[in-house]
């Protein structure tokens, strides 16, 4: 098996931890903290000799065949590990779980890099979502069973659990989900410590983007990611090149991108052509938005000052963009594809999914605003073929024909497809 997903998600934690609780052996290998275990992969990949070389290099290590498992760290830093996942799956005496941060991306492992096709599988590790940012402040099941039940019947959510709930979702938006980012914000509420430990993740990323990507690539890739927040600062938030750099291009950055999304840190949201299911079908390839992955990690990229302001609700003009990045967050880590509609400069939906079975276009609005765009939709629905519509913001349940307006913490519960 292995789990690929952005750096510091919690990857090895949660291997770790399952390892031990399923095997009576645990054999570890961390390649981005010592390098010099690469070499037992230099050689043969016969398991029988990597068990040999493995017990020589790694002290009190035991291979019992049916009771161990091989934990391999941070195998992008050794690309031939991972052609002997090969060997280990058709022999079958002992399990072995991966941890990637950057498989798949433009330069990663280099020219003869193996990739054993059919004899692993493959997780995709996302940060900590919503509800388990509940879970984490300790919000029961029957509480989320509440939630769950009120907006099944379009009821009010009680006035108490309500106003907890607001102030969790806005705590979420700077926190975000990186576990050692929420663990330092749990035990010292601390909004600097928080924010030094995101910015460290950040300039983590910027590392990684010197260090795997190839060489011609490295100054475009950290200029997308840098972008972001520019991006989406404008009130056309597709992603332009030319605001990466001016007279920015395409053909110069279009790879650039890439390699950040395939690194898991951003989430990129197609326009449509038209509001009808299938979506992917619809999807405009070269019209997208670009969001990143964690809010938590966009929210520490912009300005001083900025985790206060969301609290205090002092957001103005830029809150559209931080409530954007929130809902692709959620919808990101919930395992959706993103996808939004923009015809005209008059008509732009900030999401589109798949609920219930219909297109169902999304609008999120800090505070509680028109939908001009919304409405057109519903009114022409022998145009643009919805009949339901789903407004997320800072309110109470309620309904107003076909438009069912939500609080915006309650968009993980938009689950049924």
């Amino acid at each position: 098996m292995v789990i690929k997903g952005c750096r510091q998600c919690g990857k090895t934690s949660s291997v770790v931890d399952f390892a031990h609780k399923n095997y009576e052996h645990v054999v570890y290998l961390d390649f981005h903290e010592n390098a010099q275990l690469c070499a037992i992969f230099d050689g043969s990949l016969q398991v029988d000799y990597l068990v040999m070389a493995i017990t020589a290099m790694v002290p009190n290590s035991r291979f019992v065949p049916g009771a161990t498992c091989l934990v391999l760290d941070e195998i992008q830093d050794c690309p031939k590990a991972r052609g002997a996942l090969k060997f280990f799956s058709l022999d079958g005496r002992y399990d072995v779980i991966c941890t990637g941060s950057l498989l798949g991306v433009n330069g990663y492992g280099g020219a003869g890099a193996t990739i054993p096709v059919g004899f692993e599988t493959i997780v995709e590790m996302c940060p900590m979502d919503f509800e388990e940012w509940l879970w984490a402040n300790g919000i029961q099941p029957e509480v989320v069973a509440l939630l769950q039940q009120c907006m099944s019947v379009e009821s009010p959510v009680p006035e108490a659990i309500h106003n907890r709930m607001r102030e969790l979702l806005l705590q979420y938006v700077i926190v975000g989900g990186m576990p050692a980012v929420v663990s330092t914000f749990l035990s010292t509420h601390d909004v600097g410590q928080t924010v030094a430990m995101q910015r460290a993740i950040v300039e983590e990323y910027k590392a990684d983007m010197v260090k795997y990507a190839h060489p011609a690539d490295k100054a475009r890739i950290r200029e997308c990611f840098e972008s972001i927040p520019r991006q989406l600062s404008r009130d056309n938030k597709k992603f332009t090149y030319s605001v990466v750099r001016k007279g920015g291009r395409s053909s110069q950055y279009d790879s650039s991108l890439q390699w950040i999304e395939d690194a898991g840190i951003v989430r990129r949201c197609h326009n449509l052509t038209i509001t009808e299911l299938p979506l992917s079908g619809n999807a405009i390839p070269d019209s997208f938005k670009i969001y990143m992955a964690d809010t938590g990690l966009f929210v520490s990229m912009l300005d001083e000052g900025t985790q206060s302001d969301i609290l205090q609700g002092r957001l103005y003009g830029y809150k559209g963009a931080i409530f954007e990045n929130l809902m692709a967050d959620i919808f990101g880590k919930m395992g959706r594809k993103l996808y939004y509609y923009q015809k005209t400069d008059s008509i732009e939906i900030d999401f589109v999914i798949r609920y219930k079975g219909e297109c169902v276009p999304i609008e999120c609005k800090a505070v509680n605003g028109n939908a001009k765009s919304m409405r057109t939709l519903l009114n022409h629905p022998e145009k643009y073929h919805v009949s339901h519509a789903l407004k997320f913001g800072d309110y109470n349940i309620g309904r107003n024909g076909s438009l069912l307006t939500l609080p915006m913490y309650m968009a993980f519960l938009v689950k049924e497809l």
